[in-house]
């Protein structure tokens, strides 16, 4: 079977972050040999770029051949082209193999650093984007290829359209640059002389740095492995969504994407699903555990590394139940299935990262003494001082009242209670880096109350 193979001419980024160094990892993250054939070497880090050099057009097009002769290439990519003979060499080298071709029309660096000169900007425009079938201009590359000013998603509509008169099959403006969608992110794809928008969360601390480059690394990639150019863009989306999301946190300047997080995914769900297995198992085999559990049920959940809403929380499906004093989760474990441990996970996760699990059970007096006794760090909050607009607000309730316990004590701490309110069953909840060990915290507890007994 061929293994599908990817080609890349671009610039090289020497802090690692965009360029051929994060198209490469791209590449690999989704199982396509990758390919390069270098532009320009770039002096730049995560917050500018120092110095360019241009490499030789020959030199260039020495690359491309010598890849092509022996190896069957089946996507290529383009990101930065510095020169108009770069540009022209590259029309002809594409030509000549029949690469599936994506450009990525790139014109300035995310840190506002021109990587291409105005004469080669305007060669990209006429000739090589019309050899594309996809083209991926961010909006302030759309603008100057368009010809027009674009301060909304119908502007970023219209000039898709205008591009496409250019000969792309395929184009996508990328909305992340765009302040009128406010905390909502939009990517306009007109295929087929029909619009389809990706819509996402804009993320408070993305990483930003190669994304676009990633992005039209992972279209190359999918086209590679035999999608049809529109389909790419609908695998890509999923796959930017989690490389921006889940940035490398090295740098003081953008943070970098990291295309490798989509090999981390499934590793890290199974260590989540695996450790959230032995700690309902360790709740079952605990003999009076069930006396412990609330009305309302008790659960156990466990995020990801980095979670950013409850898909990315796994806990027990159905919660897990008192039978005849014992734990019996009522379900599997799974991965969205509870919006309330959830809610409390990445409330604490927003504080400290480290602590990505939680139990709860009922609350007694005697387990807060016991608690207090094993020198366990405690805060609470008063569901009487929740505001109105707070309470109003499905699933809002329990962040707010983490986040007041966390404040007034200026930590995360083991354990957060509260004496409930009207309607609200009061509650204990046991915090740890893992579910083992926040059940570990409770078992502890129940020990100690039941030894009191």
């Amino acid at each position: 079977m061929k293994f599908p193979v990817a080609l890349t001419i671009a610039g090289s980024d020497s802090g690692g972050g965009a360029g051929i160094q994060t198209d490469l990892k791209t590449f690999a993250a989704l199982g396509v040999h990758g390919t390069c054939a270098i532009t320009a070497v770039t002096a730049q880090n995560t917050l500018f770029v120092r110095d360019i050099h241009p490499i030789p057009p020959e030199i260039v097009m020495a690359q491309i051949d010598v890849v092509a002769d022996d190896i069957e290439v089946d996507a290529a990519k383009t990101g930065m082209l510095y020169e108009p003979e770069v540009i022209k060499l590259v029309c002809n080298e594409i030509n000549e193999h029949g690469f599936p071709l994506v450009v990525d029309p790139v014109i300035w660096a995310g840190s506002g650093d021109r990587l291409v000169t105005p004469a080669a900007e305007k060669m990209i425009i006429k000739n090589l984007i019309p050899l594309s079938q996809v083209v991926t201009p961010n909006v302030t590359e759309a603008s100057v290829i368009a010809d027009t000013m674009i301060n909304s998603v119908k502007d970023m509509e219209e000039a898709a359209r205008v591009i496409s008169t250019l000969g792309p099959e395929v184009v996508v403006i990328k909305g992340g640059h765009l302040e009128a969608t406010g905390k909502t992110v939009v990517d306009v794809m007109l295929y087929g002389g029909k619009i389809k928008l990706f819509e996402k969360p804009r993320i408070e601390e993305p990483g930003t740095h190669g994304s676009g480059c990633s992005f039209s690394a992972a279209i190359a990639a999918y086209m590679a492995k035999g999608c049809e150019p529109a389909d790419a863009v609908f695998h890509a989306e999923k796959f930017i969504d989690e490389a921006v999301g889940h940035p490398v946190m090295v740098g003081g300047g953008r943070k970098p994407v990291n295309p490798t997080y989509w090999l981390e995914i499934d590793a890290e769900k199974w260590r989540v699903v695996q450790d959230l297995d032995a700690a309902v198992a360790m709740m079952e085999a605990t003999p009076n555990f069930g006396e412990f559990i609330p009305e309302v049920r008790t659960n156990v959940g466990m995020a990801l590394p980095n979670a950013r809403d409850a898909k990315d929380v796994a806990a027990v499906d159905g919660r897990i139940m008192n039978y005849h004093g014992r734990a019996k989760p009522l379900g599997c474990i799974k991965f969205g299935s509870s919006s309330h441990i959830a809610g409390i996970i990445l409330s604490v996760m927003e504080h400290d990262p480290t602590m990505r699990a939680a139990v709860n059970i009922k609350y007694s007096e005697e387990i807060i003494n016991a608690c207090v006794e094993l020198n366990l760090i405690i805060s609470t909050f008063d569901r009487g001082e929740e505001p109105a607009d707070i309470k109003e607000q499905e699933g809002k309730s329990l962040p707010w009242g983490v986040k007041r316990a966390i404040a007034s004590i200026g930590r995360v701490p083991d354990v957060i209670f509260d004496r409930g309110g009207i309607g609200k069953e009061a509650m204990v909840r046991i915090l740890a880096p893992t579910a083992k060990e926040a059940v570990e915290k409770a078992i502890r507890i129940i020990q100690k109350v039941g030894k009191k007994g």
